[in-house]
């Protein structure tokens, strides 16, 4: 199963039989100091920047969140789309819980951006269901409903069905709904990493829809968590994961090589390509430091 998104010039499919696809997750000020400012004062400079490194550095869709504290979100998230989707040509993940902050960037953006996102939660499937199918977007579900985030895998295959299901219902197909299982810490959870694997198996099994992570959540808390994180994502693309929301200038050899690893770069010709990309931009990161 694909699913086809698209930005101002570029069309990117996700699907199994196809390389995994990263989501930058850097413009999100939610633990960005620099970032929330920039937002606040209305500088884009520094958006412009992230939109453009997150791209050279393997993103295929950029994730866009302006939730800071004070701000005109509906107005900032139509000058944050307009000027992504003008220096780059990548699709869009529009990233709000309030349903018009939403509304505003669907309208702005171009092509056939990705929403983030909805869950089993009544008030969100009313509420954010509705654009998806005006707009003609896909959407991220995650396994969460009103009762809060299940314990099982089996639990979150429940809430998987009922968001694919009331999507249905609405005329959206089920290709262009992604299903995100949710990543809780090991740190507290020691069960935890192993309940989301167990989702992704279940879901692809039942559903063979695509499937999306936040997959840094996996080592919060814990000590080098780039290890756990490369290590987690590795096992998750292995069990159907096809996107994954995340850091492509830490995680993106990692996704490379399991891409590789599984069959998925011809000659190794991806890899071997981004390895060279990635020797070229810290390079000029090092020149530019000095």
């Amino acid at each position: 199963m694909h699913t086809i998104l698209r930005g101002s010039v570029k069309e990117v499919t996700v699907g199994i039989d196809r390389p995994f696809v990263m989501i930058g997750e850097k413009i999100n000020p939610t633990g960005r100091k620099k970032l929330a400012s920039a937002l606040a004062e209305g500088n884009l400079d520094f958006v412009r920047q992230l939109a453009e490194s997150q791209v050279a550095w393997g993103a295929e869709v950029l994730d866009v969140n302006v939730g800071t504290p004070g701000l005109d979100e509906v107005a900032a998230i139509k000058k944050v789309v307009e000027l992504i989707s003008s220096v780059v040509s990548v699709p869009l993940c529009l990233d709000s819980g309030n349903p018009e902050v939403l509304a505003a960037g669907l309208a702005a953006a171009p092509g056939k951006p990705l929403v983030n996102s909805v869950s089993g939660e009544e008030k969100r499937l009313t509420s954010v269901l509705p654009l998806v199918k005006e707009r003609g977007a896909a959407v991220i579900g995650l396994t969460m409903d009103d009762n809060g985030i299940p314990k099982t895998a089996e639990e979150r295959v429940a809430v998987a069905e009922k968001i694919i299901e009331r999507a249905a219902k609405m005329g959206i197909p089920i290709e262009d709904i992604i299903i995100d299982p949710l990543v809780l810490t090991v740190g507290s959870d020691s069960k935890a990493a192993m309940v989301t694997l167990q989702t992704i198996e279940l879901v692809r099994k039942e559903f063979g829809v695509n499937i999306n992570l936040g997959a840094s959540n996996v080592s919060f808390g814990l000590p080098d968590r780039l290890s756990i994180n490369q290590a987690f994502l590795a096992l998750a693309i292995q069990l159907g994961a096809t996107c994954s929301i995340t850091d492509p200038t830490k995680l993106g050899a990692t996704v490379k090589a399991t891409d590789l690893l599984l069959g998925r770069d011809e000659n190794s010709l991806r890899y071997i390509k981004y390895f060279r990309a990635a020797e070229k931009l810290r390079e000029a990161e090092a020149a530019k430091a000095a």
